[in-house]
C-alpha cells in the first residue's frame, strides 16, 4: 500500500531570547583627578614685611637697653643703644663719618670691579688653549689656597698705607673666585654647538664672541654678590693694618681705646654701606641677566 502519511508543516517559532545575565557588581565611577597645585605660601604685602622687620629691630634694641640698665649684661663690654646713638650723633656731626665711609666705599668698589674684570678675563682666556689652562690651573689653585689676609702686611709695605693697598687686597680676594667660576663656565660650553659653528665656516674668534662669551656670562654674573663681600673684607682688613681713613681704622682705634659704643657705630655704618652695595650689585645682576636672555 502506498504510504499515506502526510508531513504536516512545523510551525516556525522565534528563537528563544538569551537569558539575561545576572546583574554584575556595580563598579565605582572614577572621578577625574584634579591637578594638584604646588603648595605656595601667600606673600605678604611689602608694608607688612617692613613693619615686621622694624618691630624685630626695635624689640631687639629695647631688650638690649633694658638688659644693660638692669645689669643683666655688662654695658662696659656690650655698651647699650642709648650710648651708641649718642656716639653716632657725635660721629656724624663732629667726626669724620662721611670721609671714612667714602674711603671704604671707594676702595671696595675699585677692588670689586678690578678683581671681577681681571678674573673673568683670565677665566675666558683658558678657552683658547687647553695646554695654557693646564699649566696655569695649579698656580691659580695654589693662590686660592693661600690666605690672602696673611699677605696683607706685605701688600701694605709694597703699595703703602694709602688707597692703593686696600684696592690691592680687595682685588686679590676677588680675582681668584672670578677666575675659577668663569673657567667652570668655559668648561661647560656645549661642544656640539662649537662643532656646528665651525662646520658653518665660523672662525675661532667668532665662536668665542658668539658662543663662549654669552654662555659664560651668567657664570660671571652669579659671582658678583660674593665678590662685593670679599672686596669689602679686603678693604677693612687693609684699614685694620694701617690706614689714615676708613671704617676699619675707626673700629681698630675704638677697640684699642675700649670705646665699645664707637665700635658699634662703625659697625652700623659699615652694615648700612654693605646693604647699599648689595642692592646695587643685585640691580646690576638683574640688568645683565636681562640682556643675556634677550
Amino acid at each position: 500500500m502506498p504510504n499515506t502519511d502526510i508531513a504536516l508543516p512545523v510551525p516556525l517559532t522565534p528563537p528563544a531570547a538569551a537569558p539575561a545575565p545576572a546583574n554584575p557588581a556595580r563598579r565605582p565611577v572614577l572621578k577625574p583627578l584634579r591637578p594638584r597645585r604646588l603648595p605656595q605660601s601667600r606673600l605678604w604685602p611689602t608694608w607688612a614685611t617692613v613693619v615686621i622687620q622694624l618691630a624685630l629691630l626695635l624689640g631687639a634694641l629695647g631688650f638690649w637697653q633694658l638688659a644693660a640698665d638692669s645689669g643683666l649684661i655688662d654695658s662696659f663690654f656690650w655698651s647699650k643703644p642709648s650710648a651708641i646713638f649718642a656716639t653716632l650723633d657725635t660721629f656724624i656731626v663732629e667726626g669724620d663719618a662721611g670721609i671714612d665711609a667714602w674711603y671704604t666705599f671707594r676702595a671696595t668698589l675699585i677692588g670689586f670691579f678690578l678683581g671681577t674684570a681681571a678674573g673673568t678675563g683670565i677665566g675666558l682666556s683658558f678657552w683658547w688653549s687647553r695646554n695654557y689652562a693646564a699649566v696655569m690651573q695649579p698656580y691659580i689653585i695654589a693662590f686660592e689656597s693661600t690666605p690672602k689676609l696673611a699677605l696683607a702686611p706685605l701688600i701694605i709695605l709694597v703699595f703703602g698705607v694709602g688707597l692703593a693697598s686696600k684696592v690691592a687686597i680687595g682685588t686679590a680676594l676677588t680675582v681668584v673666585v672670578s677666575t675659577l667660576t668663569t673657567y667652570a663656565g668655559v668648561k661647560a660650553v656645549d661642544s656640539d654647538n662649537e662643532r656646528l659653528l665651525y662646520s658653518l665656516g665660523a672662525r675661532r674668534w667668532q665662536v668665542f664672541t658668539k658662543l663662549v662669551v654669552p654662555s659664560v656670562l651668567p657664570w660671571g654674573i652669579s659671582v658678583l654678590r660674593v665678590n662685593i663681600g670679599l672686596a669689602l673684607t679686603g678693604s677693612i682688613v687693609g684699614e685694620f693694618i694701617s690706614s689714615q681713613h676708613g671704617l676699619g681704622r675707626e673700629i681698630m682705634y675704638a677697640g684699642q681705646t675700649y670705646d665699645i659704643a664707637l665700635v658699634w657705630v662703625a659697625v652700623m655704618v659699615l652694615s648700612t654701606l654693605s646693604v647699599i652695595m648689595y642692592v646695587g650689585v643685585s640691580w646690576l645682576e638683574k640688568t645683565l641677566l636681562k640682556g643675556v636672555k634677550r
